[in-house]
């Protein structure tokens, strides 16, 4: 199956090198020159991948990006920019995009990222869709984002929750630091804070407190584990 990938770049030249490099790849490509078209296209037909510049004329990519999430459209996306500090790349990720590529870049490791993002696509379309999971006698329903351990309802905020889901998806295994920061904050980089203990500490009181056992686990210098089994 021909993968599909829209290219939203107002630089002729670098989208024409971008839409030959990946033609030969055995992509199908379809190239617009800014923010609004790009919206329109990528909203009324299915790509497997949009690669987006950051600063597009009429709409910004990050604006356009984040559009698309709001309207539901879920299709990979990697944003293409100049602008490389860290700060900036927050700004890509947080905005909606799922890989970030400064500029000036090599077509191999945009290659490389391409199929890196095709590759995550296909297999979270492949796999079943559970929407209860548990962990011994933990719960969390994915549809209503409800939690509970032994039968009691434990409220959860909305980092709380998607860092639980995580380790519950993980359970057993033991889960770094950087793991986390990637998943859940959907950050490509350590941002030097303890930002994930703070959360582990608060998720734990709230899974652990009143009940006779521990289930999320300090593995000491390496990082946790969610088990009921201790």
């Amino acid at each position: 199956m021909t993968r599909r990938i829209l290219i939203v770049e107002d630089d002729a030249s670098t989208a024409a090198y971008l839409a030959e490099g990946l033609a030969d790849s055995g992509y199908e490509v379809e190239r617009v020159g800014n923010g609004r078209d790009g919206l329109a296209r990528a909203s009324e037909t299915a790509f497997d991948l949009l690669i987006a510049d950051r600063m597009l004329p009429e709409l910004d990519g990050l604006a356009m990006v984040s559009a698309l999430r709001a309207a539901g459209v879920s299709t990979p996306t990697l944003i293409l920019s100049a602008l490389a500090t860290v700060d900036n790349r927050v700004d890509g990720l947080k905005a909606g995009a799922d890989d970030y590529l400064c500029k000036p870049f090599s077509f191999a490791e945009l290659s490389a990222r391409v199929e890196a993002l095709v590759r995550r696509a296909d297999r979270a379309a492949a796999e079943p869709q559970k929407t209860r999971l548990a962990v011994g006698d933990l719960e969390i329903d994915l549809l209503t984002r409800h939690v509970a351990r032994g039968g009691r309802t434990i409220p959860l905020g909305a980092r709380e929750f998607n860092l639980l889901e995580f380790l519950v998806r993980h359970a057993g295994q033991v889960v770094t630091r950087t793991m986390m920061i990637e998943k859940v904050w959907n950050l490509h980089f350590d941002p030097g804070s303890n930002v994930v203990d703070v959360h582990i500490g608060r998720l734990r009181r709230k899974l652990e407190d009143g009940f006779a056992s521990p289930i999320l686990h300090t593995v000491r210098g390496t990082g946790y584990r969610l088990s009921a089994d201790g």
